[in-house]
């Protein structure tokens, strides 16, 4: 129960904080792209820019995939998700452009989140990212870590994440897709999040009745 009423939160609080863009609507937005759910995992969708980052200078959609066990602390999955920044026009992507979009996007999220009455009242977020070898169908690939407040377990939590960055012939758009779990990388969560980009598919497939 307190799981499910913290997602309630968790989401209307994204929601809330998304509101600028007065046209998107999470509920009717279909996506263009090709984005699996798998079975059991939920998703959240807002627009960017980004209502706890407003920092972070871009114009498009986030799109979430939270593992099952995202929000149980017992969970091999805690902490386990991801999130795609379908953008518009070609961006610009580096190691410190990913460090320093990351640092804006979880110092605001921690912000927002952080109960009133947790011990951290500083909010202090490190980033960490370096390009890695290309991975097949990737224009570049990162790797890094996140060093943030686990404001759900009220305490430090370092999140390694992988970094996706495609561009689809034909559309000016940049899709930027991030995989995040504090499991080291050799976890078996991380097949899951491979997964999800394995199956990605810059347009959504038609069904031929």
């Amino acid at each position: 129960m307190k799981y499910l009423l913290f997602l309630i939160l968790s989401f209307t609080l994204f929601i809330g904080y998304s509101q600028e863009n007065t046209e998107f609507d999470a509920q009717k937005w279909e996506a263009p792209y090709e984005l699996t759910i798998p079975n059991g995992w939920t998703i959240e969708r807002f627009p960017i820019p980004i209502g706890f980052a407003p920092q972070i200078p871009y114009q498009g959609v986030e799109d979430i995939r939270f593992a099952p066990g995202w929000g149980k602390a017992e969970s091999n999955e805690y902490w386990t998700y991801a999130f795609l920044w379908y953008l518009d026009g070609q961006q610009k992507m580096s190691a410190k452009i990913i460090e320093n979009n990351l640092k804006e996007y979880y110092t605001g999220l921690v912000g927002v989140m952080l109960s009133d009455s947790s011990e951290f009242k500083t909010v202090v977020v490190k980033t960490n990212f370096k390009k890695v070898k290309t991975l097949k169908g990737d224009l570049k690939s990162f790797k890094g870590t996140i060093d943030m407040i686990d404001y759900m377990a009220n305490k430090p939590i370092t999140l390694n994440c992988k970094v996706h960055i495609k561009s689809c012939e034909g559309l000016n758009k940049t899709f930027v897709f991030y995989e995040i779990s504090p499991k080291s990388f050799n976890d078996n969560v991380w097949q899951s999040l491979d997964d999800l980009w394995i199956g990605f598919s810059c347009k959504k497939s038609v069904e031929i009745k």
